[in-house]
């Protein structure tokens, strides 16, 4: 890829190269490492990293992890080996398919698997021209095989989260309920009234429980009233300071 931007993430604190044209991270990589209870010397691993926002994002937030990533796309692969570079983080990434799972990962068990799968269920939507955007949005592989394979690459006590749309919820329920012993269900919302757009959801095999917890709104207000970002502080901590979210240090 050679028409690339040079992106901000974390108030500027991580640079992102990624293309121009194409999928192009927003706030929900930041969101998904922002709900990783992740501690130092743990070990992490993203499938379908991207180009690396989002884990590179929980590295900027927490230090010592051993960080591995997973992505189907070549270039896509390839940007995120140059941003973990250009950030200096320590991020060993795997070109593959999480169904045909490398070798070099399949030996290997974590503490945390981290997700944003493709919100959109193939031919549920007009099809992205640019072939990258495309594979990122519209799921070629089923939402079925991204839970299984991100539960099977955990440690005993490991912990999977994901974020993905509401819509998409039952789905991810019906998947992951008869496979892991405790969830938590956090919906985003974008204002006060508005219902849930994003879902948080976080499965491990210990313990047994199911939450489902209030909504966490984006924005403050209930209508967007100027040419200016409203989002909450929590959620500004988050996007500009790599905050975790409030859930976490509770």
């Amino acid at each position: 890829m050679d028409d690339l931007t040079d992106d901000g993430f974390l108030g500027g604190r991580l640079r992102i190269l990624q293309p121009r044209r194409g999928y192009r991270a927003g706030t929900d990589p930041v969101f998904l490492a922002a709900a990783v209870p992740a501690a130092p010397g743990q070990a992490v691993l993203e499938l379908g990293t991207g180009v690396g926002t989002a884990v590179l994002c929980l590295a900027k937030r927490v230090s010592g992890l051993t960080l591995a990533a997973l992505e189907l796309q070549q270039d896509y692969a390839e940007l995120a080996r140059r941003n973990a570079l250009v950030n200096r983080i320590a991020l060993d990434v795997e070109t593959g398919d999480l169904t045909r799972m490398p070798k070099t990962l399949k030996s290997r068990h974590f503490d945390h698997v981290m997700m944003n799968p493709p919100y959109f269920q193939k031919d549920s939507r007009t099809q992205a021209a640019n072939a990258g955007r495309e594979m990122a949005l519209s799921e070629a592989t089923e939402l079925s095989d991204w839970c299984r394979a991100g539960l099977r690459r955990l440690a005993p006590d490991g912990q999977l989260t994901l974020i993905q749309a509401a819509e998409r919820l039952p789905d991810i329920l019906t998947i992951l309920a008869p496979l892991a012993a405790t969830l938590d269900i956090r919906p985003l919302t974008p204002r006060v009234g508005r219902p849930a757009n994003r879902v948080i959801v976080q499965a491990s095999r210990k313990g047994r429980k199911f939450a489902l917890h209030p909504p966490t709104v984006l924005h403050m207000g209930t209508a967007h009233l100027r040419d200016a970002p409203d989002y909450t502080p929590e959620v500004e901590a988050v996007l500009r300071d790599g905050a975790p979210w409030p859930w976490l240090e509770r």
